[in-house]
């Protein structure tokens, strides 16, 4: 009988399965950082280069939902094209078999026990010394994931599976239904890859049933085949709030599998039977191979077993990449058509373009998707001076109203994107961060506080104008060439403001720093210029005192958008220009 202990340990090992690859993503992409983006971008000019990126960076962290996930979020911000992402989910597939073949070495004679200790001294050391902290949880997770291996290895052989009836008579029974059963166990594969999130910890549990003599190897390779449904199910589920082309970029995933399992099917007892044939074990469909009697006999058998599945596993995505791999542009085709472009009003209608969901990857990886975004508030924000320029010189009263209520509308979108901006920014603080991380989060955050007061700068603007405009305060031809004149400047602060933030790294050169401060020293040296000459204009009765209030209104509200701007350069820049 199953002790309570038994299932206990089942799933911790499998749990610490998981987190071993958790953290062993977390570290890699610590270690990266930003620049993990800009590899993938360089390592995936063709459709090749992009297969070999995919299989090392899931060989690294062991889990093709990871990188996956990253990929489609990397879409999602812009960082690499559909093409490109197509190739790079190929190759995780062909990576994630690596993990298969560590489950074999850890069913064999050699003790994984020397590695998994062994990486825990030399991690503890990166740790606690403080020489490569994010090294060193690289190699903790990989301990972890090991130890959880080994400790579900030991373990099944404990439960001793073979023995209790209740399961040999479930899988007795539903293993003699034909491709009946096929469909069956790809479906309980897929279920269960899909609830545990994890393709690898599911097929250590199929290495354990097929190695204990408990499930005939080919329902254990449906099941195989199922993993590889089911691992698609959680990067379409993650990309449904994302953008277009992160959810093509998922169905992409999605295709690919289900074309691999569909032509496999047709030729299944073939390809099953060819593959026993190479490690010299005899199949019979839906039959448990009879094995020895001695320990050692037993042993190589299990041995052989999950070297079968784990061939398995690689053969079919390899095959399935080699078919596949000159059809990306089809694949690509097909998918923009089952997902189309969405008909959306365009800018008007306030949504985030990059994080417009939850977190779509590891916390990392997640400031590359939030630095996009800004770029695109601080785009906003320019688009917003550019109605306030308009609004000033337009003097027939139903555009003006029109124009006045776009922005007023502008100002709401402003506001709801600090919210969600920030609000995203801080779920990504409650990931493990690296300090550079942590410090380029508390800036960002610094950044769209500030682009948030220059949308409400532009909206102040703007009623004023229209206070100007309702009653109509006579402006003198001085005024109204100074008011342009300050817009101008203005104009040139918000363009150097909206290039900073378009750069692909959250960074800014002493130059660009220098061009801002000048910038700003300009608009402030202007407004004090025109506030000392509206006293002396208005003493002289150039114009009446309640014109020069309106006036300087206007061109105080200026100066202090001009202070809000330099703020969020400061922000990139991580230096105070005061």
């Amino acid at each position: 009988m199953l002790s309570f202990l038994h299932i206990l340990i089942l799933i911790g090992s499998v749990t610490m399965l998981m987190y071993g690859m958790k953290v062993m993503s977390e570290g890699l992409q610590k270690m990266a950082g930003s620049k993990l983006s800009h590899v993938l971008g360089t390592m995936t000019t063709n459709r090749f280069t992009g297969v070999l990126t995919g299989a090392f960076i899931t060989a690294s962290i062991q889990s093709s939902t990871a990188t996956t996930v990253m990929t489609v979020s990397f879409v999602s911000a812009g960082l690499l094209t559909l093409f490109q992402a197509i190739s790079v989910i190929m190759g995780a597939n062909i990576g994630t078999t690596f993990t298969a073949w560590i489950m074999v070495l850890g069913g064999s004679s050699f003790d994984m026990r020397y590695i998994i200790y062994s990486a825990i001294l030399i991690a503890v050391v990166l740790i606690y010394t403080k020489r490569n902290t994010n090294m060193g949880e690289f190699v903790i997770g990989l301990a972890f994931m090991l130890l959880g291996l080994y400790t579900l290895k030991v373990n099944a052989n404990d439960m001793h599976l073979d023995e209790v009836s209740a399961v040999r008579n479930f899988f007795a029974a539903t293993s003699s239904w034909g491709y009946g059963s096929y469909f069956l166990y790809l479906f309980i594969g897929g279920c269960l890859t899909f609830a545990v999130q994890s393709s690898a910890a599911i097929m250590a549990i199929t290495m354990t049933l097929c190695s204990t003599n408990v499930l005939p190897i080919d329902m254990g390779i449906a099941l195989v085949m199922g993993e590889n449904i089911g691992t698609t199910i959680t990067s379409n589920v993650v990309a449904l709030s994302a953008s277009t082309n992160a959810r093509r970029a998922a169905m992409a995933h999605l295709i690919f599998n289900v074309f691999g399992v569909v032509w496999v099917l047709c030729v299944f007892r073939l390809f099953v039977g060819t593959i026993c044939e190479l490690w010299g074990v005899d199949f019979t469909p839906g039959k448990i191979t009879a094995v020895g009697d001695s320990p050692e006999e037993r042993a190589l058998f299990a041995t052989k077993l999950n070297a079968i599945l784990a061939t398995f596993h690689t053969a079919f995505n390899v095959c399935n990449v080699c078919i596949l791999i000159g059809f990306v542009k089809q694949i690509e085709t097909l998918v923009c058509k089952i997902i189309p472009n969405k008909n959306v009003a365009g800018e008007e209608d306030g949504q985030l373009k990059f994080i417009s969901g939850g977190l779509l990857s590891t916390s990392e990886m997640s400031l590359l998707q939030a630095w996009k975004e800004i770029g695109v508030f601080g785009a906003r924000t320019k688009r917003m001076m550019g109605m306030v320029n308009d609004l000033f010189e337009m003097e027939d009263d139903t555009e003006f109203n029109k124009l006045y209520s776009r922005i007023e509308k502008y100002e709401g979108i402003c506001d709801r994107m600090e919210v969600e901006i920030a609000s995203f920014l801080n779920k990504v603080a409650d990931g493990r961060l690296s300090e550079q991380s942590k410090h380029e989060l508390h800036r960002m955050l610094r950044m769209v506080s500030e682009l948030e007061s220059v949308g409400d700068a532009n909206f102040n603007l703007s009623r004023y104008i229209r206070h100007k405009h309702a009653a109509k305060v006579p402006y003198t031809e001085y005024q109204i060439n100074n008011v342009k004149t300050m817009l101008g400047l203005l104009d040139n602060a918000v363009n150097h403001m909206v290039s900073v933030l378009s750069t692909e790294k959250m960074n800014m050169s002493e130059a660009d720093l220098m061009k801002a401060v000048n910038l700003e020293n300009e608009i402030n040296n202007f407004r004090d210029q025109l506030k000392s000459q509206n006293t002396i204009n208005v003493t002289e009765h150039k114009y009446e005192y309640l014109t020069g209030v309106n006036y300087m209104d206007i061109v105080l509200e200026c100066e202090k958008m001009g202070d809000y701007i330099i703020n969020v350069e400061e922000a990139v820049s991580g230096k105070s220009t005061k």
